[in-house]
């Protein structure tokens, strides 16, 4: 059978078309969290590090990916590959955690548009499809679906009419879960890509829970048989009680794991009790070390298999690795470093530079502060010195601020790299000078 556009067409917005008003409000309730009324992503942002470990296994196991879960998290964190493992799916896996980041950190900006879907595929497909131009680019050629007798649309100027429609149409629902389930339904449906299209609506389906700071979806649990079958009754019967289905329990698996943890005292964990003194010793020879991700990662599975008995040896790996990861300026003393150890550390491990290869600062009167650009490799980073910092350290009283820096700046251009490296930056990323922050 071929693709129906009518299947698309009676589709009617905000009708409960897909998801029955009950169904809806379950939903709802499930969904909710704490950060509702705050901005675009934020509930994402709070949870980034587990959801990009999450969604990216899951939506990589759906698609046949070999990666376990603990080789997923340490391809994440560490940038360590799989001992025999398939290059393509680290790349695959890879591309998930880059295409999460980019919705998570445009979380203002995305949507059911052009500039968000094309892109997500972009970033899903890179490196993984032999016309790299193919790429965030609409299908130009046929394609068959595995294990179906579906046909898919093969005219360019219809996969373009019917992906702007799906857009448009996903676009005038309001229902954050409708939404999310027409988007499971109807990308792959079209297949607007040359591949890659169900990855793309997994990710499409989290860009109403992000937007909206509910829980994501991350398909924790969804056997891949069930999603497989699913699938195949939206493309050879146009019916998606198999997928809303689907869809409805992985969201409440989903929603359970990111629900907010109730402060609690639990009993201390005895591993951990028990390998108090190892962890310290092996965190603490990583700081002092100056070791970055590569190099603590492999040094930690040297050091626990000749340290470390076998039954204890994975458990203690991940605590080891959780436990560098956790690491900031408020909790490093009891490994026994030095502030400057410490410090050190920060810069190997972030692998950051901070160079001004160019004059760039301006006055900005509202803030009575000189603000000028570093460059992070190919990141531009804002840098700002308050007037109070120029006036009490530079004698800058009565004196035109921007002179005063111009007369300064490699002072000031040192100042602003060693907050940088060290990670003491504002929340959005700028380097703020204070008066404070320079030595008498």
């Amino acid at each position: 059978m071929g693709y129906n556009r009518r299947f698309l067409d009676r589709y009617r917005p905000n009708t409960s078309f897909y998801l029955s008003p009950k169904e809806r409000a379950h939903l709802a309730e499930v969904g909710k969290t704490n950060a509702g009324i705050e901005a675009a992503g934020t509930y994402a942002k709070r949870i980034l590090n587990r959801l990009l470990i999450d969604l990216s296994w899951n939506s990589s196991r759906l698609e046949g990916n070999t990666y376990s879960l603990r080789d997923t998290r340490r391809l994440i964190e560490f940038g360590e590959e799989a001992q025999g493992g398939n290059g393509l799916e680290a790349q695959m896996i890879l591309n998930h955690k880059d295409a999460i980041a980019f919705l998570v950190s445009a979380a203002e900006e995305i949507g059911f548009n052009r500039y968000t879907i094309l892109n997500l595929h972009g970033i899903l497909a890179q490196n993984l499809l032999p016309d790299e131009a193919s790429t965030g680019r609409l299908r130009r050629i046929a394609v068959d679906i595995e294990k179906s007798a579906f046909h898919p649309l093969e005219v360019p100027q219809l996969i373009e009419e019917c992906f702007n429609q799906v857009l448009a149409t996903a676009n005038a629902i309001h229902d954050p879960y409708e939404q999310s389930l027409f988007a499971m339904v109807q990308l792959p449906y079209l297949q607007p890509f040359d591949d890659v299209n169900k990855r793309v609506s997994r990710l499409a389906a989290n860009i109403p829970f992000i937007k909206g700071n509910l829980s994501p979806l991350a398909f924790t649990g969804v056997p891949r048989s069930s999603y497989s079958d699913a699938m195949l009754g939206i493309y050879e019967l146009n019916k998606v009680d198999l997928l809303k289905d689907v869809f409805i329990w992985a969201y409440e698996r989903s929603a359970e794991r990111y629900a907010a943890v109730r402060q609690s005292l639990g009993d201390p964990d005895p591993l951990r009790q028990r390998h108090r003194e190892a962890l310290r010793q092996l965190v603490g020879d990583v700081v002092r070390g100056k070791m970055d991700r590569k190099a603590a990662v492999s040094y930690i599975a040297q050091w626990v298999r000749n340290n470390i008995t076998a039954e204890d040896r994975a458990s203690f790996r991940d605590m080891a690795e959780s436990d560098i990861l956790s690491l900031h300026e408020g909790n490093f003393a009891r490994l026994q470093v030095q502030p400057s150890e410490f410090a050190a550390w920060q810069v190997a491990w972030e692998n950051r530079e901070l160079a001004f290869p160019a004059c760039e600062e301006s006055y900005d009167t509202g803030r009575d502060a000189v603000i000028f650009w570093g460059l992070d490799r190919d990141q531009r980073i804002r840098c700002i010195i308050s007037k109070e910092a120029l006036d009490d350290h530079f004698r800058g009283d009565n004196r035109n601020k921007l002179e005063l820096f111009r007369e300064n700046r490699p002072v000031i251009e040192e100042i602003a790299r060693r907050k940088y490296l060290s990670g003491r930056v504002e929340p959005d990323g700028t380097v703020l000078i204070r008066t404070t922050d320079i030595p008498r």
